[in-house]
């Protein structure tokens, strides 16, 4: 899945741009010069007997160029073809392997307690998708009060609902602490972030699921407005059972949920994509965690996966190696959940001219594709990012995002 692939058409340097070699010929007599810049450029170049990569001064670690070992001890990395589109040099190889990429020994314990709470959210996804409301009894139970009967229909078909939605709520809790445990590997100082995403593709695979399943779960929530109405219906009903004190049956009081826990439930589906908010403020909350973790160690890990998601889409040769209309939506959904954890990482933010991840680029991505498809993507870009309205945004990049 995802092999890179591109035209490998030489480029020149960037204009006005100083290059350094580093280290000596390989046996290809190929030297590697490093263009210093804040961020990714654009213009990556590859030649047979030259080539030219320009990469952020976080990533360069502000080493000196003769300590960039990392870089010209090994082939070219995949990751800088896949920015590179070097289709010739880089054949059938892959970059990440969202679909099959397996665990090192050294992965193993990490990915496997993510394993655990992946393989449950493909329950969560069902169940939420099979998610039907009970307007009809509710409904009913209001336009008849005094109907016993009625009543009870309307509560027995409520109290599983609710019970589902405390499922949903606290398996959110898992995610949001699976997440540093990936993070922590991802970031790790030992190596730069392109690298640890390189070498540790069933981490980063599972990352992408997380984001994945995250986006996918306040699409489909946001389509189900009977979750707020049960719930509310919920609260209300065993509010006026203990003003009047009613007995709760011992069979309903086991999935009782208590005050406490109501209202941070409430406030979890209050919000237009909870699931969203959750793996936000974790990543933050992972940042403040961790000062000895160079926050540029998160925001590079970040941008780079976007990046790598926008060229794979809007690059034709890459796109047709996908096998089903999924795939393509789980590109778009894993670039546009790194671009809003980014915005809320970095200080600031995804938008402004400096930012590591292509914004516009990334936007248009989005706008080419059918409009059912990313109308939520979009919305979440809208509504969920940090800094999109600060004063550092560009006008483009606010028109481009304006609802049509």
């Amino acid at each position: 899945m995802f092999p890179f692939i591109d035209n490998g058409a030489p480029r020149g340097p960037l204009p006005g741009s100083q290059c350094r070699h580093v280290g000596s010929p390989g046996p290809t007599n190929t030297h590697l010069s490093i263009l210093h810049r804040s961020a990714l450029s654009q213009v990556i170049n590859i030649h047979n007997d030259d080539f030219f990569v320009a990469v952020p001064a976080t990533l360069a670690g502000h080493k000196p160029p003769e300590q960039l070992n990392w870089v010209h001890k090994q082939r070219m990395g995949n990751l800088i073809k896949v920015l590179t589109r070097d289709i010739d040099n880089n054949g059938g190889n892959f970059f990440l392997d969202f679909e099959n990429a397996q665990p090192s020994s050294s992965e193993k314990v990490v990915w496997e307690n993510v394993n655990q709470v992946l393989t449950e959210s493909q329950v969560i996804l069902e169940e939420l998708q099979g998610y039907t409301g009970a307007g009809e009894e509710i409904r009913q139970a209001i336009q008849s009060p005094n109907e016993e009967g009625v009543q009870e229909r309307a509560w027995s078909a409520v109290l599983p609902l609710v019970t589902k939605l405390k499922t949903f709520y606290e398996f959110s809790h898992k995610l949001e602490c699976s997440l540093p445990c990936l993070l922590d590997v991802l970031t790790s100082p030992d190596a730069p972030p392109t690298q640890q995403l390189e070498h540790k593709q069933a981490l980063a695979r599972q990352f992408a699921l997380i984001l994945h399943f995250t986006l996918r779960f306040d699409e489909l929530k946001m389509t189900i407005p009977a979750i707020q109405n049960d719930f509310s219906y919920y609260r209300r009903t065993i509010s006026r059972m203990r003003i009047n004190n009613m007995c709760v049956r011992s069979a309903d009081a086991d999935n009782e949920v208590n005050n406490e826990l109501a209202n941070r439930m409430s406030l979890f589906y209050a919000c237009a994509t909870p699931m969203l908010k959750t793996l936000s403020d974790a990543t933050s909350k992972f940042v403040s965690d961790n000062p000895d973790v160079p926050i540029e160690n998160t925001t590079d890990c970040l941008s780079t996966m976007a990046c790598v998601c926008k060229v794979m889409l809007e690059t034709p040769e890459y796109r047709s190696r996908f096998t089903s209309d999924e795939t393509v939506l789980f590109c778009l959904r894993v670039m546009v959940g790194v671009i809003i954890l980014y915005d809320h990482v970095h200080p600031a933010g995804a938008f402004v001219k400096t930012s590591t991840i292509d914004m516009k680029g990334c936007i248009r991505v989005l706008r080419e594709q059918p409009a059912s498809s990313v109308e939520g993507l979009l919305n979440a870009l809208r509504y969920t990012t940090k800094h999109l309205n600060d004063d550092t945004t560009p006008k483009q990049i606010r028109n481009m995002l304006q609802p049509n």
